[in-house]
């Protein structure tokens, strides 16, 4: 998948007849009831991201987010404004000239029917489109952590990319959350998630190393500003250390700016480069964040 290119006149008219707004109600927004078996991961081919006419260097960009509880409001941001920000700063920036992207949502494997979902790797209009196909389960168990690692194995055992097989170069995947990650799936979770059988439960420590081989990995917690907060952090770092980044609920606006902020550094850039190529309010926002994101230092941007 992933023909085509994104186009502005294609978000306003979609944000038109779809009458997206950050005043929308969530529901208005996403309006799917269950599943559908476009989105589902069961029992599924790998999803693919290939080179094309339009698209002849691709490069994938997973973007997974909860969908948990109270963090429809997160979806709803990144279909109305977010995901349309980031996908033009790509473009306009020349950061990523051809970029595929997929949305995810990361529910609880412990709890929920529907604990991951995924649209296609796509390079047009049909990124949002798919978007707001997603169902929004609202689930999450109250158990201390949701499942953002079925996302790290979807994305090592069940998807397949020009840019890792043919240029042996990663691609980029990005989690966003407020919670902890559990710290293991089960070989019972991988079974009824993926209808995929191993001979082990899977460590987080595993999984990571698995999905680094294709992608640069990086999680965003959102943060709710009350001492959950630190247990998060603390818990993330354990997983990916200097990859793991903040943002508070409050500055959500910015969110798109931290993303493309991440993928640059994933690229070679420095953080302190990352923050000198935003807006200085956007700057200011993100200063805390791109502060704790721990890379190789580079001399230069590389693209």
């Amino acid at each position: 998948m992933g023909y085509g290119s994104y186009k502005a006149s294609d978000w306003a008219d979609l944000k038109k007849s779809r009458k997206l707004s950050e005043s929308s109600p969530v529901k208005s927004v996403f309006k799917t009831n269950s599943v559908s078996s476009f989105c589902s991961v069961y029992r599924i081919s790998p999803r693919e991201s290939r080179d094309s006419l339009t698209s002849p260097i691709a490069v994938p960009v997973i973007i997974g987010f909860d969908v948990t509880s109270s963090m429809g409001y997160l979806a709803k941001e990144l279909a109305v404004s977010q995901m349309n920000q980031t996908i033009s700063s790509l473009y306009e920036g020349n950061i990523i000239k051809y970029p595929h992207v997929m949305c995810t949502a990361v529910g609880d494997c412990k709890s929920d029917r529907y604990p991951l979902q995924a649209t296609q790797f796509e390079a047009d209009i049909r990124i949002i489109k798919q978007l707001t196909q997603l169902y929004l389960e609202g689930g999450g168990g109250g158990n201390d952590g949701e499942s953002y690692n079925l996302l790290w194995y979807f994305a090592s055992r069940l998807t397949s990319t020009d840019h890792y097989e043919k240029r042996r170069e990663k691609g980029f995947l990005i989690t966003i959350g407020d919670d902890k990650c559990h710290r293991s799936l089960t070989r019972q979770e991988i079974r009824d998630v993926f209808g995929q059988e191993t001979e082990y439960d899977i460590s987080n420590e595993e999984l990571v190393r698995e999905a680094e081989k294709k992608y640069e990995l990086f999680h965003i917690n959102i943060e709710k500003d009350d001492d959950h907060d630190y247990q998060v952090l603390a818990d993330w770092q354990r997983y990916l250390p200097g990859r793991i980044t903040v943002i508070r609920k409050k500055d959500i606006a910015c969110l798109s700016q931290l993303i493309i902020s991440l993928i640059l550094t994933g690229m070679g850039a420095s953080p302190k480069e990352a923050l000198a190529g935003l807006p200085q309010q956007a700057a200011k926002c993100l200063s805390r964040s791109l502060a704790m994101i721990k890379t190789e230092k580079a001399d230069k941007l590389v693209f």
